[in-house]
Parts: C-alpha cells; structure tokens; sequence
C-alpha cells in the first residue's frame, strides 16, 4: 500500500509538472516588448531625466533602464498585491471608464493599471526630498513596466475572458491563448520574419517610423492636458478601444490566426510599443527635468501610498 501511495504521488507530480510546461506563462508584452518601450523611451529622455533615472536604477541594471523592464512581472508573484496592478477590464464594452473599471477582485478602488501609473508617478515626484518615505527605485522600476502594460490592447480587455486569456487559438499551428499572442507570439514572428531575429534591428526600425511615419503624431502622445493626473486613462482607453478594433475583432474559440491576423495587426502592435516608449519618457522627462515643455506633461500629484499601495 505504501508503495502504491508512493506511485500515485509520484503521478501526481508528474501530471502537475505537464501541465505547468504546457500552460504559457502570461507575461504584458514578454520581456522583449518591455525591453523596447523603456529602449525606446531611453532615447527621447533630456539629460537631465537620463542623469536622474541612473541614479535610481538598481545597480544590476547597468544604468540602463530596459534591463529591469521586466522586473514588476518578476516579482508579481512574490508580491502577490501588485498582480491587478498590470492591467485593467471592462465588462465587456469598447470603453474604459475609471470609476467603473479600476478595481481589484476585492472591489478595492484604484487597483488597476491606470491608479499605478499615478500612483507610482505620485511617489516619483518626492525625488529630491531626504525626508521620502518611498523607495524611488522600485517606484521607477513599476512606473516604467505599468507604462508598457496599459499600452498592451488586452491589458485594458474584458473581464469575461480575462483579458483575452481565456480565449484558446492556434498561432498558425501553435496552440496558445489570444492574450499570449499580443504579449509575445506576434512579436516573436515578426523578429523571424523581418527582423532576422534581432531584437535591436527591431527598435531600430520602430524609431525610424517614430521619426518618419507617425513624426506628426509624437507631440499628440506626448502631451497632457490633465493637470491632476497622467493620461493613464487616456491610454488604457485607447487600447480598450485597439482590442475591440483589432485584437478581439474576427477571433472566436479555437480559431485560427494566421498571416491575415498578423499583417494587419503588427502596425498597431509595433505602433503601440513606440507610443508606450514615447510617453514614458515624457513623464519621466515631466518629472525629472524642470526644463522640460510645460504644454507637455503638467503633473500636480499627490502621493498615494495605503494599504492598497504597499509600501516596501
């Protein structure tokens, strides 16, 4: 008995580890689409803002900022509080509305990609105070990851299919979810198939269209009318209304996504992640550099650190 107790444990095991290897791992953007919006936002920073932001950045990070990008989905599950603060649902409508929508699953207000962004740009404003009760490096670190999430269609997607993830589709033959192929499918296949696998070649071009293609665009993202908060909620509207435009559009269960989807929606992809690195960098620019336009980002915050926003 004991022996057969043992093989059925050890079956067990065996079952739990299959299904941890064939579930994806669903990280905002993967690590490649983070790396390229705080790439991106890297070369629109003021010297002043670049000097500051080394000055944060952990030493690990080499004083590059798209090194810990990713950091805020590698501690997500160490710092289980912080997992609905990488996105944002609607229920099942085209558009964001904060006092509806910014929410954890315990109905506590401001739980959402769009209250961190503020939050954590909030905190951010006390650089240069001694007396800062906040650790300004992991409120970098969080500001610049968030950024990039609310800038991902299906991190502002509906409720119902959590974003996307519950909706099973095959990535040409590869069996995945549809929040899984805007987080990393779509970027993986366009770095085989135009970037030669070269994620540098990649930012490289997205720049040339942030200077070429979309140049008369640029002041529009980085500018910001609201005098209260960031334009986190702009964002998360705009990609609310991207997923119904282009990421939920023509998908249902198990359909099949091929070079129809993917031409069409890796413009919006790739436009996405240079609008996340641009605006970025305009509010770190906002925050850091007093030089900085006024009719650009006007930031008149006021710290929100509670329970909900925990405090390290």
């Amino acid at each position: 008995m004991k022996m057969m107790g043992f093989l059925q444990f050890l079956l067990g095991l065996s079952l739990m580890i299959t299904i941890m290897v064939s579930t994806p791992v669903v990280e905002a953007w993967g690590k490649e689409g983070h790396f390229m919006v705080c790439k991106i936002a890297e070369q629109y920073l003021t010297e002043n803002t670049s000097r500051v932001v080394k000055e944060l950045l952990p030493e690990s990070a080499g004083g590059e900022l798209a090194e810990v990008c990713s950091w805020a989905d590698e501690v997500r599950f160490r710092m289980r509080w912080t997992s609905p603060l990488h996105y944002v649902n609607t229920p099942g409508v085209c558009t964001f509305k904060y006092s509806r929508d910014c929410f954890n699953s315990k109905g506590v207000k401001d739980m959402c990609v769009v209250g961190a962004i503020n939050n954590y740009t909030a905190q951010l404003q006390s650089y240069g105070d001694s007396s800062t009760a906040y650790d300004l490096t992991q409120s970098l670190m969080f500001l610049a990851h968030f950024v990039g999430d609310v800038h991902q269609p299906l991190h502002a997607g509906f409720k119902d299919d959590e974003g996307g993830n519950t909706i099973i589709v095959h990535w040409y033959r590869r069996k995945t979810n549809l929040h899984h192929v805007w987080d990393v499918n779509m970027i993986e296949t366009a770095m085989s198939d135009y970037y030669n696998k070269d994620l540098n070649v990649m930012i490289d071009s997205i720049l040339k269209k942030i200077d070429n293609e979309w140049s008369d665009e640029v002041n529009k993202w980085e500018t910001c009318r609201r005098k209260t908060s960031t334009c986190a909620t702009n964002y998360a509207t705009e990609s609310t209304s991207i997923a119904c435009e282009y990421a939920y559009k023509d998908v249902e269960q198990d359909s099949v996504l091929t070079d129809e989807y993917f031409d069409s929606r890796l413009p919006v992809l790739e436009k996405r992640i240079a609008q996340g690195g641009v605006r970025l960098a305009a509010i770190l620019n906002g925050l850091f550099d007093s030089s900085f336009s006024e009719n650009r980002m006007k930031l008149q915050m006021k710290p929100r650190i509670t329970d909900k926003f925990q405090k390290f």
